[in-house]
């Protein structure tokens, strides 16, 4: 029998941290539990996080901008800390669970104070700054890649290797073969850059695309997410290299597009990655350089040392390097289907529940004001208490400061 337990989620504002939240919150959703996510005002514009989830926003400070930055990040974290610690009393959970990012910061440090158990998911390839942080005084760190940069070598005891939670959708597509390409069918490329499109892809993909060989080029389709300001400019170079190409600011049916695509021409965000090596299909990886600690650099070494794709560094990210790099994949007969396959063995599709499992691990179910606990959930628990919302609506100065 599943006994319901209360836990406490924390992501920092970006898709990169707030997915994976979601998706564990799902699931332990589904388990029975009771779920509550602490995040900043931006992840509470992320879409997809499931109604049931209490949202909580915190001051969160980051510590840059000198000694004045300083002081007003010092500052709005220990607020965070107080305000994390007042939910925690109320919601009493099992366990905390940290995903990166500012927010997340606050978050962990309250749970440390009030004794509560807690786990760290590190997405990227390199710990982030926040992970890098807590990591000493965690329970327990899961991560995504084999290796990961940055990791001191006393905390790798606590290390479960279980990967990016990926959406349901994209979990489907792993029992559908890959889809099939003989010598004169349609060749269907899907272009994107992340959340919101990349003006260096824009730039490059379609004169790369039109030096092609003719016998390529001709059975080409693609689809391209673009950055607002540049889709009429894209446009136009398709149609100068009259080359067929659908495009759009945002794919509300990335899933659907990811399971017909031949090869995908990408960034290399966590996401990215995890989604790719989910559905098994290969692509053509360019790190963004300006990431920090440049960890997607670091992303794209397991999927690209087993053959299921290939990086081009930005600066050499050229139309003719593209070209050459598409024509080694697409043009040997079989290449495509084996890195396809390559990166297949990649995926963790069971990230989702193993988190899940490893978090149910930890801590006990509320045993002090089972009652109250209740009222709050079926009496409006999807908004913070009266104190609460109270102490953030005051401090939202702070975590637009500090948090963003």
């Amino acid at each position: 029998m599943t006994i319901s337990r209360h836990y406490v989620l924390a992501a920092g504002g970006t898709g990169g941290h707030m997915i994976p939240a979601f998706a564990l919150g799902e699931e332990l959703l589904k388990r029975g539990h009771h779920v509550a996510l602490v995040t900043d005002e931006r992840g509470t514009k992320i879409p997809g996080c499931p109604e049931k989830i209490a949202r909580h926003i915190l001051p969160a400070g980051r510590m840059s901008g000198g000694p004045i930055g300083w002081l007003r990040g010092a500052r709005a974290i220990g607020q965070g800390r107080e305000m994390a610690k007042m939910l925690y009393r109320n919601f009493e959970p099992s366990c905390v669970v940290g995903f990166g990012g500012y927010p997340a910061f606050p978050a962990l440090l309250g749970a440390f104070a009030c004794k509560v158990p807690t786990i760290i998911h590190e997405q990227n390839a390199v710990l982030g700054r926040v992970n890098r942080l807590t990591a000493s005084k965690v329970n327990a760190i899961v991560t995504a890649y084999p290796d990961v940069q940055r990791l001191k070598p006393r905390d790798k005891d606590k290390v479960h290797l279980l990967g990016n939670p990926v959406r349901e959708e994209v979990l489907g597509l792993r029992d559908q073969s890959y889809p099939p390409l003989d010598e004169d069918g349609i060749f269907r490329v899907l272009v994107t850059g992340g959340s919101q499109g990349a003006t260096i892809l824009s730039e490059v993909v379609p004169d790369g695309l039109a030096r092609l060989p003719l016998n390529l080029r001709r059975r080409l389709q693609v689809t391209q997410q673009c950055r607002e300001e540049d889709i009429d400019a894209v446009r136009q170079k398709y149609s100068e290299h009259q080359i067929p190409a659908e495009l759009a600011t945002y794919l509300p049916d990335m899933p659907e597009r990811l399971g017909w695509a031949h090869l995908v021409i990408s960034r290399a965000g966590a996401s990215t990655i995890a989604e790719l090596t989910a559905a098994g299909r290969p692509a053509i990886l360019i790190p963004l350089p300006s990431a920090m600690d440049n960890h997607q650099a670091y992303n794209v070494s397991e999927m690209v040392q087993a053959g299921g794709g290939r990086a081009i560094a930005q600066p050499q990210f050229t139309p003719t390097e593209l070209a050459k790099q598409i024509q080694k994949i697409a043009m040997q007969p079989g290449a495509l289907e084996n890195a396809a396959k390559a990166a297949k063995k990649c995926g963790r599709p069971n990230a989702v529940t193993d988190l899940a499992n490893l978090v149910e691990s930890y801590g006990k179910a509320p045993t002090q004001k089972p009652l109250k606990a209740k009222a709050q959930h079926h009496g409006g628990f999807g908004a913070a208490s009266p104190a609460m919302a109270k102490d953030a609506m005051a401090k939202d100065t702070f975590a637009g400061e500090g948090g963003r």
